[in-house]
């Protein structure tokens, strides 16, 4: 098992290190320390959620070239069954929040994989995230006169180029009521507190008009 998993952080470690600081190395080794935690509270497959931690993101839309499928290549790669195959990506399809249409998690390790992609997304180095992916892709830090969506397609979600903070509002914060474990909605209360104070500070110190 650990050669395995050796051999996929080896094959998903030189893609990750070609994504910007949002989505980089550094927030796999993040979310793998989350689902650590994570399961030392719950039954379930440590192995089978480590490998869908490291695979995650190697697919991501935002990321992803025209008919390449790095995902499939890598897990078909690996010296697994194709039941922990199939698995492994229907642990992948639900971990995305895809405008608030994504896909429930359907076992427990799944639950444990979306909780700890979303801590991640949270607290003080969501914000950092946030503001990475925005200045990576050009975006206003702010633009209190945006409406946050309340309702939107997937498609919708990944193509209109809000500010960073309005993301927020469209995904950040609705996070905390969308966590599956117990363990993962105790760590999520904190963080969420934690980015409802940065945003009135936020708002203090421009325009803002929430």
């Amino acid at each position: 098992m650990n050669e395995t998993i050796q051999q996929c952080e080896t094959a998903v470690r030189k893609i990750y290190e070609t994504y910007d600081a949002s989505h980089d190395w550094q927030h796999i080794e993040r979310v793998r320390s989350n689902a650590k935690l994570l399961l030392a509270q719950e039954q379930a497959d440590g192995f089978i959620v480590e490998l869908a931690v490291l695979l995650h993101d190697v697919s991501d839309p935002k990321y992803k070239k025209d008919g390449e499928d790095l995902e499939s290549e890598i897990l078909e790669s690996l010296p697994i069954s194709k039941e922990q195959k199939d698995e492994i990506r229907n642990i992948i399809q639900s971990v995305s929040f895809k405008g608030g249409n994504g896909v429930q998690p359907a076992s427990i390790e799944a639950a444990i994989v979306q909780d700890a992609d979303r801590l991640d997304a949270i607290g003080a180095i969501g914000i950092a995230r946030t503001f990475a992916y925005g200045g990576a892709k050009g975006r206003k830090l702010y633009d209190w006169s945006e409406e946050p969506r309340t309702e939107m397609t997937e498609e919708e979600y990944r193509s209109k180029p809000t500010s960073s903070t309005t993301h927020f509002y469209e995904k950040l914060l609705l996070l905390k009521e969308h966590m599956n474990t117990p363990a993962g909605k105790q760590i999520a209360e904190e963080r969420h507190q934690f980015m409802l104070s940065f945003l009135e500070q936020l708002i203090k110190e421009t325009d803002g008009n929430k």
